[in-house]
């Protein structure tokens, strides 16, 4: 992850994307660098079809520089070093209200052994944009995925390289809500049914799976809709882990819909961050959405893309 803003994609009469960027020192070392892989990989989208402005963290621009990614590329700002707070300086810019300012959608690909990923301006980046509906972006396949459906709704040609993963009968999704979104997830899953249809395998942790399954009964019928989605334990008895272990082994699941209630404290945050934390593990395969809103624009984006894609 990540085809998840809840503005338009810029046109000729719109401002363009603001879009904060900063990575682990791990992902800025070489051609092979996720850093790399992202803006060669999408250097096209970049350049031609968003032109997106950067707002760009002092180390992670460094080593842009260094490995000779997106030269000339006039629309970047420079923020300071992390050390220096960059990064606070890009949660101020997430909920700054001027749209000569704000950031449209953060991506911050995260290293989940690097200890800066916990540090308290890391953990208000991604909470401030679960808060504000804004993309965060902490993988290398949600990041290119998110950049490929953006250009895609913009009227960009979709990448033949990416078709695979959009191929949805060949995919999973996991589908998991804390008790103040379910609500919301059961509106999102009717809204988009035809779409979550067509994965090959669903999950849900707990009660979310019971709900999903009543719901796909009510739509599919009382034998069809049985088992439409596999419920795993809830999330405090290890249902996160269990799915984590799915993402780990690179099988069936590769993206997660997450919606987060920001507002309460959790007895088992651990077990979130440990899902969070397979995801980045395995960054050039998995992705994790986290809120509502850009879970809808997210999947009406991926209904368009996959239609695209011949199996």
């Amino acid at each position: 992850m990540p085809a998840n803003s809840s503005r338009p994609a810029p046109s000729d009469s719109a401002a363009p994307f603001r879009i904060g960027l900063a990575t682990s020192r791990s992902h800025q070392h070489g051609q092979e660098s996720a850093l790399a892989q992202l803006l060669n990989g999408s250097r096209q989208i970049i350049e031609q079809q968003l032109q997106p402005r950067l707002v760009v963290v002092g180390r992670t621009l460094d080593a842009m520089q260094q490995l000779g990614l997106l030269p000339g590329y006039p629309h970047i700002e420079r923020f300071p070093y992390g050390r220096h707070g960059g990064l606070m300086k890009l949660v101020s810019r997430v909920v700054d209200a001027d749209p000569a300012r704000t950031l449209d959608a953060v991506i911050y690909l995260m290293d989940p052994v690097d200890p800066s990923s916990t540090f308290p301006e890391a953990v208000a980046l991604k909470r401030q944009c679960v808060i504000h509906g804004k993309p965060f972006l902490s993988t290398l396949a949600g990041a290119l995925e998110w950049l490929e459906l953006e250009a895609v709704a913009a009227g960009a040609a979709p990448n033949p390289l990416l078709d695979p993963t959009f191929n949805l009968a060949q995919e999973g999704i996991a589908l998991i809500a804390h008790d103040a979104m379910k609500e919301r997830m059961l509106a999102i899953a009717e809204r988009h049914f035809a779409l979550l249809d067509q994965f090959a395998f669903r999950c849900a942790t707990g009660t979310t799976g019971s709900l999903l399954n009543q719901l796909a009964q009510k739509i599919k019928g009382e034998e069809a809709g049985r088992n439409w989605v596999k419920p795993f334990l809830s999330g405090p008895l290890g249902g996160d882990a269990q799915i984590a272990e799915l993402i780990l082994d690179r099988q069936q699941c590769r993206r997660v819909l997450f919606l987060e209630d920001p507002h309460v404290a959790r007895q088992h945050e651990a077990d979130i961050q440990l899902l969070e934390r397979a995801a980045r593990t395995v960054t050039d395969y998995a992705l994790c959405i986290s809120d509502a809103e850009c879970g809808e624009r997210w999947l009406s984006l991926l209904q368009q893309r996959a239609a695209l894609t011949k199996p």
